[in-house]
């Protein structure tokens, strides 16, 4: 129950800071010198440092060539593609539509979990897994109007964009559970980092390069410190330190604590404004992420199962004991 208790604590808190980041990271890009690719790439290698100076005061992990590997699929998954296509997506639409979107990983991870780890596709998951996506898509359509472009604004891609950064870091939530397990929190994500790093650098070392950072705000420098720090070395620390101790499904349903957060700061500084059909589409989330969450799992099914064999072998023995005694 203790570790149980730290797992979720570390994912409440890493979600907490997710929630935060998505209206600061959207003042950073109010000052037109700051790309969302570039804030990426400041994200990744400002966490990799981070990362590698606090792995010379830990014990070091020898990790296997293969494990090399594998770590390299999952900062492909749990880093490259989350982190590039939600910052780029939150730069084309607003922080509550992003944070909504990834409140359908729950959805996704679940759906994920079915092909990959063989968890039952019950009335009860396909009900809440429609419920959600129907959120998702009134959330889209309702940023698409008024717009010139239709489906094809820039909100909309935007909203796009981001459910693509969810599916990627559904699929790290689910495929590389057993690989997390192997090694502490720090030595997974100095390697994820360092891979990530390598990966985007080359394509964004340009628009670093370009920003004027002589002539930023000391505000701006606050909300980069915590953007990096805060919402990506910590986050990501806390969210291996959660899939440690809990289930995928758990772990991925504290994201909405993300949209709470966002749509609370967001039309606090008057960034957003909160329609009804945007309530309408969150509640809808909310519920689909409930009923999917709240369904039983394989583990579940199966002691059912066993339990209720169980006991019919224990009644037929009965019956056969009862034969014998009439017989006798």
């Amino acid at each position: 129950m203790k570790e149980k208790l730290k797992g979720h604590s570390a994912m409440f808190t890493a979600n907490f800071l997710w929630g935060i980041m998505s209206p600061i990271s959207k003042s950073i890009f109010f000052t037109g010198v700051i790309s969302a690719f570039s804030l990426t790439n400041m994200r990744m290698i400002g966490a990799a440092v981070f990362f590698w100076i606090a792995s010379l005061f830990m014990p070091r992990e020898k990790v296997t060539r293969r494990d090399l590997l594998l770590l390299f699929a999952a900062s492909l998954f749990g880093i490259t593609l989350n982190q590039g296509f939600f910052v780029v997506g939150l730069s084309y639409t607003t922080p509550i539509d992003a944070s909504v979107v990834a409140s359908l990983t729950p959805i996704i991870t679940m759906i994920l979990a079915a092909f990959i780890q063989k968890e039952p596709m019950t009335g009860k998951k396909i009900i809440g897994v429609f419920m959600g996506l129907s959120g998702a898509l009134m959330l889209i359509l309702d940023g698409a109007e008024g717009m010139t472009g239709g489906l094809s604004g820039g909100r909309v891609m935007g909203d796009l964009f981001c459910l693509v950064a969810e599916i990627s870091f559904a699929i790290y939530y689910v495929a590389f559970k057993d690989l997390i397990n192997r090694y502490k929190p720090v030595t997974l994500m100095k390697w994820m980092f360092l891979f990530a790093t390598v990966c985007c650098l080359p394509f964004g070392s340009s628009g670093i390069m370009s920003i004027p950072f002589a002539s930023l705000d000391a505000t701006v420098y606050l909300d980069l410190f915590f953007v990096i720090f805060g919402a990506t070395f910590l986050s990501y620390m806390l969210v291996s330190v959660g899939q440690k101790r809990l289930r995928p499904t758990v772990v991925s349903m504290y994201n909405y604590i993300q949209p709470i957060v966002a749509s609370l700061l967001a039309v606090w500084w008057g960034m957003d404004s909160f329609d009804l059909m945007k309530g309408f589409a969150i509640l809808l989330v909310f519920l689909g992420v409930y009923v999917v969450t709240t369904s039983k799992s394989r583990a579940q099914l199966e002691a059912e199962m066993a339990l209720k064999a169980a006991r019919e072998g224990s009644a037929a023995t009965g019956d056969e004991a009862d034969k014998g005694a009439n017989r006798e």
